[in-house]
């Protein structure tokens, strides 16, 4: 099980701690995760995301300790130089989707996370959060929205075009929500 989980569980937590804490966060679920090994989940994938609830569950409590109120915000890994290939809307676009997320509420930002960044299923990061997949569905619903409106805010007026008789209307939020 460590060999399956450890790399992604690290990255896992270095997008909700600082990079210095999270092997050690890491190395702390796995931990507990050994010594309950009998409530392990059987499939790879149940085991995975059990290993990431005891994780983030570890996360809250430390914020909770340091005297922190509600859900440990999820940081943006640093945004690699762009390829000499990259165009100028492309940089814009990503300049309005980093606006965009910090606007988002720390717990919009987890479930938009664990399913673009962690690759969990409904499911999985359902069993993360310890809510249903119905429920987790309806959170990761509202947090799409909640992105899809606050990039349209954020878009640049250069991105939004008027409809004309030959145009369409473009944002940088088509594409974006799935």
């Amino acid at each position: 099980m460590f060999d399956d989980v450890h790399d992604d569980l690290v990255r896992f937590c270095a997008r909700r701690t600082d990079t210095a804490s999270a092997e050690d966060v890491a190395a702390d679920a796995l931990l507990t995760a050994w010594r309950r090994f009998d409530d392990a989940p059987l499939s790879h994938d149940g085991r995975r995301a059990w290993v990431y609830g005891i994780a983030r569950n570890q996360l809250l409590n430390a914020a909770r300790s340091a005297g922190r109120r509600g859900a440990l915000a999820v940081r943006m890994t640093k945004t690699a130089p762009l390829p000499s290939g990259v165009t100028e809307d492309e940089a814009v676009l990503r300049a309005d989707l980093s606006a965009a997320w910090a606007r988002l509420t720390p717990a919009q930002q987890e479930v938009l996370a664990l399913t673009v960044w962690d690759g969990l299923d409904a499911t999985q990061a359902g069993a993360v959060l310890d809510i249903s997949a119905l429920a987790y569905r309806l959170r990761l619903s509202r947090a799409r929205k909640a992105l899809r409106a606050h990039l349209h805010l954020t878009a640049s007026p250069a991105r939004v075009t008027s409809p004309g008789p030959s145009r369409t209307t473009t944002t940088p939020c088509e594409g974006a929500s799935r």
